[in-house]
């Protein structure tokens, strides 16, 4: 027997009047229910395509023909999946993922412990599968799904995923150093300064040297009419730099900078390409891989136009481990998280944030989050049930006593709401959930790797290139000026030899001894360098809500 919902939920002969993948609309056997349960259930009849989550729970029993469902249409009004360590978000992640796949919605995916590279490779039948898809009425068929695989600076299997210091921006990289405020606002004017004077700020070492520069006994003046930087603050950003590149962080940061538009491509067959972050190898870095998730969100709303309500999301971002995005974060970096999350809709970009209980998402963000799938929560501490009276508290009035409820909910069991096609939030719904149709665990690492380097990105983003920027064009200017004022003390040697103008060669030792960053800055090769770069720039260049910019 099989099941037309879940049957056109596979890539392969989509129904003739639906998308690829959606589910189309079925009348709810409201009479076969008992009067609340039919009640949910109508919330989720929809007349457009729809995913497929799973089958309604009510009174201890899974209502197989009962499907509660979310509208495509709907999936770019952000979501939170939420839910104690082993309960399921993994499975509900890929879950969705596939079925957006199905529906040729290309999807971003976090993949912190390792275990999503199996959505590319179909699934493996056992008795647990055969139990599940039986309960949910799920007609299951073994199928992968297209997916790129990619690691922050290449430390680990994937394509290499960097991002320019100058494209980072000062806010993102205030945040994946730990500053605080005052620090934050010093580092946004040696953004500014490098923007103006043209000095590219690649990588770490370009933003050393810029720092290096206007913090000497001359250079500080470069900054006097906005601010300048204290000498205190000046040894703080050095020193946590250098701390910064000792964890390792130096690969993540240079070109070819990563283009994010790369995240929206559809396989040949239609099908959604499935881009997923691998980050065993830096999830001891948590605020790096959560910041530069960050970075990716933000700079693709710097470059997506509005497009408001369309019929399906040109994208579905998955942002695992979320807490880590909030813990310690500035004012500033929340706002633009806010914000951020605000708009984006307007760019058909949906977001979900995937954590623990909702009390892990600022009140501002969790607001626009209007689907929800909670898996269950623990109630083992006081703060547990604190936790536990806060996140039912988030919900609708719901038929369900779900303090008790969350509580109880299985492994791949959860409450849902999500939004209706009208924008109305629909019924809370107990829901046991389908079972994933790709593989549930990671594929082999020999697959994983051919995947790589068989990929059409890997040649463009392998190989890392370091052209001149802000270092080299220092060290370029502090070269230049050396060389006339060794030429000009080769000229007078035989007069100091001599004995001759004891007084103007003592002046010209001590004039020997300036430091570098003096000699650059006064020397006509400097200026001039300045004046022309100045020029070109013509104006501070604009910056998004993070600060983040292209060049």
């Amino acid at each position: 027997m099989t099941d037309p919902q879940a049957q056109a939920a596979l890539p392969a002969d989509p129904p003739a009047d639906s998308p690829v993948g959606a589910s189309p609309a079925q009348p709810a056997p409201a009479a076969e229910l008992p009067g609340p349960a039919a009640t949910i259930l109508a919330g989720y009849t929809f007349t457009g395509p729809a995913l497929d989550l799973g089958a309604l729970l009510w009174d201890g029993t899974c209502h197989a023909d009962a499907q509660i469902r979310i509208p495509l249409g709907m999936l770019n009004r952000h979501g939170l999946v939420a839910g104690a360590t082993g309960t399921g978000k993994t499975k509900t992640l890929q879950l969705i993922a596939e079925q957006l796949s199905a529906n040729g919605v290309p999807v971003f995916l976090a993949d912190v412990k390792g275990d999503v590279s199996g959505i590319s490779a179909p699934g493996q039948p056992n008795d647990k599968v055969a139990q599940r898809t039986a309960e949910v009425g799920q007609s299951w068929s073994a199928s992968g799904f297209p997916a790129e695989f990619y690691a922050l600076g290449g430390i680990g299997a994937g394509i290499p995923l960097r991002a320019t210091v100058t494209g980072f921006g000062p806010i993102l990289m205030s945040k994946v150093l730990g500053l605080n405020q005052t620090q934050e606002q010093s580092l946004g004017l040696i953004f500014h300064y490098a923007d103006t004077k043209g000095l590219e700020l690649i990588d770490l070492k370009d933003l050393r040297a810029v720092i290096a520069f206007l913090t000497s006994d001359v250079g500080k003046g470069e900054l006097k009419n906005i601010g300048g930087i204290s000498s205190a603050t000046a040894g703080v950003l050095m020193r946590t730099l250098t701390a910064f590149e000792a964890q390792g962080a130096e690969p993540f940061f240079g070109e070819p900078e990563f283009d994010t538009s790369e995240l929206l491509r559809t396989a040949p067959d239609g099908r959604g390409m499935v881009s997923v972050l691998e980050l065993p190898a830096v999830q001891d870095q948590p605020q790096l891989f959560s910041t530069f998730l960050m970075w990716l969100l933000a700079d693709l709303f710097q470059d997506l136009p509005e497009v408001g309500d369309i019929d399906r999301p040109k994208l579905v971002f998955f942002f695992d481990e979320a807490h880590l995005l909030f813990n310690g974060a500035s004012k500033a970096f929340l706002n633009a998280i806010t914000q951020t999350v605000r708009l984006i809709r307007s760019k058909g970009v949906g977001i979900f944030f995937v954590t623990q209980t909702p009390k892990d998402v600022p009140s501002d963000v969790l607001a626009q989050l209007g689907n929800r799938v909670q898996h269950a929560l623990r109630a083992f501490t006081p703060e547990d049930a604190k936790a536990l009276k806060a996140t039912v508290s988030t919900f609708p009035n719901s038929a369900y006593d779900l303090g008790e409820l969350l509580t109880a909910l299985g492994t791949g069991e959860a409450v849902v709401t999500v939004l209706s096609e009208k924008g109305a939030p629909t019924p809370v719904a107990a829901t046991r959930l389908r079972a994933p149709q790709s593989l549930m665990g990671p594929i082999e690492a020999a697959a994983l790797d051919t995947a790589v380097k068989s990929s059409s990105l890997y040649s463009r983003y392998a190989q890392a290139v370091d052209r001149e920027s802000a270092y080299e064009k220092l060290n370029a200017a502090a070269d230049a000026a050396m060389a006339p004022a060794a030429g000009q003390e080769a000229a007078e040697a035989p007069a100091k030899t001599a004995g001759k103008a004891g007084g103007k060669a003592a002046g010209k030792a001590a004039e020997g001894e300036k430091s570098v960053v003096e000699q650059v800055v006064g020397s006509g090769v400097f200026k001039s360098l300045t004046r022309s770069l100045g020029t070109q720039i013509g104006r501070e260049i604009s910056r998004s809500l993070f600060g983040t910019r292209k060049r």
